[in-house]
């Protein structure tokens, strides 16, 4: 797993700068200004009666969504009603999946999981169907989680679309992906609102492929997270192995400057100049990010056993 190990030589200890703050100030003045609704619908490919998505129509007026989006691989960007991401027909899965993820959504009474696996229909080729994970021995991971999504039912329906589900070692999923997730939910709530980016690492080998539609089972995961509330912009990645792991989760973080060298995606450059980006995306500081330790416990200790 050599080419998963995390780079911590650029990470960093110190304030941002002032000029990096005043810049922050701006940005996250367009964020939290700027609403845009994805209501296109592209074309779906055919399923059974008893798989088509039903999903109610609600308003979207407080909804908060990126205006900008990661780069593609592939030139197959979604857009969902609350998250995009970009497929890969290849891979039978999302490179990425891109949301805001805020404070004010997880607070609300969450909707119960439907646990019902459907189909893409906004994917013209045809995403994976729940099917090809059965007997697989791997888990249907959520790329955006549901729990990040239970504030009503289309957003929580919306993350059981197979596009957005990836093959996930059960001890992975349940342990440290879990743990990952959970802090991901505890950091929204401190900072008000995230960025969050999410995907399988595509671009290297993979350990396998399940299915009739052969989807692929990646080695590896990568989250991208931004906070660009005042007073301090600041941003942070990891990368997890595809498998049970007992190392502390601050062990993974890395810079974004190496998931996009891994993944070929770029994340911010359509938002930041030149020189914030290079700052925001080739360094990162662990102290700004809380970890949990019960969360670690509970992993070591449950999770992992589950």
């Amino acid at each position: 797993m050599a080419k998963f190990r995390t780079n911590h030589s650029k990470q960093t200890r110190g304030a941002a700068s002032k000029d990096t703050i005043v810049k922050v100030g701006l940005f996250g003045a367009i964020v939290s200004g700027l609403f845009f609704i994805f209501n296109q619908f592209a074309g779906g490919g055919r399923t059974t009666a008893e798989e088509e998505a039903v999903v109610e129509e609600v308003p979207f007026e407080d909804y908060e969504a990126p205006y900008y989006l990661p780069s593609s691989t592939t030139g197959e960007i979604i857009h969902h009603t609350y998250y995009s991401l970009s497929y890969s027909e290849e891979h039978e899965q999302a490179e990425w999946v891109a949301y805001i993820l805020r404070r004010d959504s997880l607070n609300k009474p969450w909707e119960k999981r439907s646990n019902r696996f459907l189909p893409d229909p906004k994917v013209p080729s045809r995403s994976a169907t729940h099917r090809d994970y059965s007997n697989s021995g791997y888990d249907r991971g959520h790329l955006v989680p549901a729990a990040d999504m239970a504030f009503n039912r289309t957003a929580i329906d919306e993350t059981f679309y197979m596009s957005n589900i990836s093959p996930q070692s059960r001890n992975f999923n349940k342990g440290v992906w879990r743990e990952l997730e959970e802090l991901t939910r505890n950091w929204a709530k401190k900072f008000k609102q995230l960025y969050v980016v999410t995907g399988p690492v595509l671009t290297d080998e993979i350990k396998g492929q399940i299915g009739e539609n052969r989807v692929s089972i990646p080695a590896a995961y990568y989250k991208v997270l931004l906070d660009a509330t005042e007073p301090e912009l600041k941003a942070i990645a990891f990368l997890l192995p595809n498998e049970i792991s007992y190392e502390p989760l601050f062990k993974f973080t890395t810079s974004i400057d190496h998931i996009e060298e891994l993944t070929g995606i770029d994340f911010f450059g359509e938002m930041l100049e030149d020189h914030l980006e290079e700052e925001l995306e080739s360094r990162f500081n662990v102290d700004l990010w809380e970890f949990n330790k019960k969360k670690f416990e509970d992993r070591i200790n449950k999770w992992n056993k589950d």
